[in-house]
């Protein structure tokens, strides 16, 4: 469950369950400025391909407009005056026009759709690259499902808007101004009381703008929810099980897809009504048509023909409007989900780097930490007032209870955040000052939960180092005793691993983990509870790999095993963001402090376990 999804009272009543502080979003004004973002995504292809989408837009437009007024002409004077070769001759013209609107339409729709999909592709790709340059802290407040559905969802329900919404505005605005024209022309009274119709439809139709752009919002709102709680629900499956919260889990997945569910049925409701409007005033224009028209002929003011021509174009005249009504109703979606698009594209990394910012030299790793505070949420400090020397190649483990600010350190270190005062020094050199990329290049972070990618175990490996051969993938790999069971795989290096390694064993993953850092060859080296969830037959193995992983490189270890940690050239204590004690491992156990109570209580534990 998202932390934007609480989880309510089981009694509540699921309306008001979903009931979220974002609903602001509702009340926006249509805003053409992001109209002419998206356009801009257009703009790099329509200078190529713009003349011949006009060029065949054109065509098209024209052809349904010249066939009412052949088949008015061959009315009243091939018809009626029973002239067979001229009928011949219009009918031919109007099998040629046709053959122009076919051939003009496949060219047109070849064009659109093409530059469609490239404009998905331009804005998918800036969407997801945008993403991966944002700090951690856009990360720590949003669920991945959310990330997720505006990079798929969203950027989808923009596809219909680019490859045929824009051209088909274009072509129904076009012939619509021409119907008008031709209307008026042929008669001036009759066109003019038909027309009396299109401020009714008008009027009637505005009304319902607001709620249907308010109701696609909520409907991609309402969306992403869901796809949050299902990215969870995946992810978290073990969990469910084990703690038998499958049927509570069904059932709070089962308000959320039936309060979806109404509020797509209310959006798609406002959505299709514009069509009833559109026949209403389409039956009425008829009407006024029948009558009209019809006193018209009998004062041989208009001719059969125009009449007909007449029925003709009311006929083509509310398709376009009907069209149109449904395409606003599209460019409402297309809106709504390009506020999310937006609103990530927008988002600032709250760490940046300082413009002309130069590269960080290769580094011997001392590393000053001076007078660092930090906090995660205003008023609340992970970090107070720490400051601590380390020299290059010596290793550091940092102890203390959970929340005492040992990741926070390594956080700072790395520059997923910014410190809120003090600063971090890297051979002397401020890591503000430096670009993010030199710095991080040289820095590897092993995890406790670590990360495995879809694919080989040989190109999780090179992961560290993207350009390293398979022999060096392999050299790192046995350095660290990882060789051996990779071997045993079915396909050895070769062997084809899914999402997050669930093949793996914890230990196996370690290992891989220990191969990709030192493939990586940094000079500073993090262990965040690196070793935290293994056996002891694979902890034998890990400790043999950290000593060549750790060899010669500055290196900060959070652990809580003793057997990691009592090595360290200095051991810093860590309590509530305070630094409460420093020193080496047997200095320390004389002190007898903070962490003298902490191996206390590991011994016991232990023994107790034993």
């Amino acid at each position: 469950m998202t932390t934007a999804e609480k989880q309510p009272d089981k009694e509540a009543n699921p309306k008001e369950r979903f009931v979220y502080q974002d609903d602001d979003v509702m009340e926006k004004p249509f805003d053409w400025g992001q109209l002419k973002r998206l356009g801009m995504y257009m703009k790099p292809y329509s200078r190529k391909m713009l003349p011949v989408i006009l060029i065949t837009m054109l065509l098209v437009t024209l052809s349904k407009l010249a066939i009412p007024i052949l088949i008015s002409f061959a009315i009243d004077h091939a018809l009626v005056k029973q002239n067979g070769s001229l009928l011949l001759i219009i009918t031919a013209t109007m099998s040629l026009v046709y053959i122009i609107q076919w051939l003009a339409s496949n060219y047109r729709i070849r064009y659109t759709n093409n530059i469609g999909q490239q404009v998905i592709y331009d804005l998918r790709r800036d969407l997801f690259s945008h993403i991966q340059q944002l700090s951690f802290r856009f990360f720590d407040k949003r669920p991945a499902g959310s990330i997720l559905v505006r990079i798929t969802n969203d950027v989808n329900s923009l596809q219909d808007l680019f490859t045929n919404g824009v051209v088909n505005i274009l072509i129904d605005s076009v012939q619509l101004l021409g119907i008008i024209v031709i209307l008026l022309a042929y008669n001036l009274k009759l066109g003019a009381a038909i027309m009396l119709t299109v401020p009714l439809m008008f009027l009637v139709s505005t009304s319902l703008r607001k709620k249907i752009r308010r109701a696609w919002q909520d409907v991609r709102m309402k969306q992403s929810r869901i796809n949050s709680h299902l990215n969870e629900s995946i992810q978290g499956i073990r969990v469910t099980q084990a703690y038998t919260q499958e049927k509570d889990n069904m059932r709070y997945f089962s308000e959320m897809n039936g309060v979806n569910r109404r509020s797509w049925n209310l959006a798609s409701g406002l959505n299709q009504s514009f069509g009833p409007i559109i026949e209403i005033t389409g039956a009425v224009g008829y009407c006024i048509l029948f009558w009209y028209g019809a006193h018209l002929v009998q004062m041989n003011e208009i001719s059969i023909g125009i009449l007909v021509g007449f029925a003709t174009y009311i006929g083509h005249f509310w398709d376009p409007i009907n069209r149109m009504g449904q395409m606003y109703s599209q460019l409402l979606i297309a809106m709504a989900s390009s506020e999310r698009i937006f609103e990530f594209i927008d988002e600032k990394p709250s760490v940046v780097e300082e413009s002309q910012a130069p590269a960080l030299p290769p580094i011997k790793g001392d590393i000053d930490l001076e007078h660092l505070v930090f906090e995660y949420e205003p008023g609340r400090p992970a970090l107070n007032d720490i400051s601590l020397h380390v020299d290059a190649g010596q290793s550091v483990a940092l102890v203390g209870h959970t929340g005492s600010g040992k990741s926070t350190i390594i956080n700072l270190i790395s520059r997923f955040y910014d410190p809120v005062e003090g600063s971090v020094k890297i051979d002397g050199y401020n890591i503000r000052d430096v670009t993010i990329q030199s710095l991080r290049s040289q820095i590897g972070i092993v995890l406790q939960d670590t990360f495995i990618f879809s694919g080989t175990i040989r190109d999780n490996i090179r992961f560290g180092r993207l350009n390293a051969t398979d022999e060096e993938v392999e050299l790192a790999a046995n350095s660290v005793n990882a060789h051996e069971f990779i071997m045993q795989l079915p396909n050895g290096y070769d062997t084809e691993v899914q999402e997050r390694g669930n093949v793996l064993s914890m230990g196996q993953r370690q290992l891989i983990s220990f191969a990709r850092a030192l493939l990586a060859d940094p000079r500073i080296l993090i262990l965040d509870e690196a070793t935290a969830s293994i056996d002891t037959e694979t902890e034998l193995k890990i400790q043999e790999a950290l000593k060549i992983l750790l060899f010669g490189r500055t290196s900060f270890i959070i652990a809580h095993r003793l057997s990691t940690i009592r090595n360290a050239d200095n051991i810093v204590v860590l309590d509530h963001g305070q630094l409460m004690e420093m020193g080496s491992h047997d200095q320390l156990m004389l002190h007898q402090g903070i962490y003298y109570g902490l191996i206390q209580a590991q011994y016991q534990f232990l023994s107790e376990a034993g």
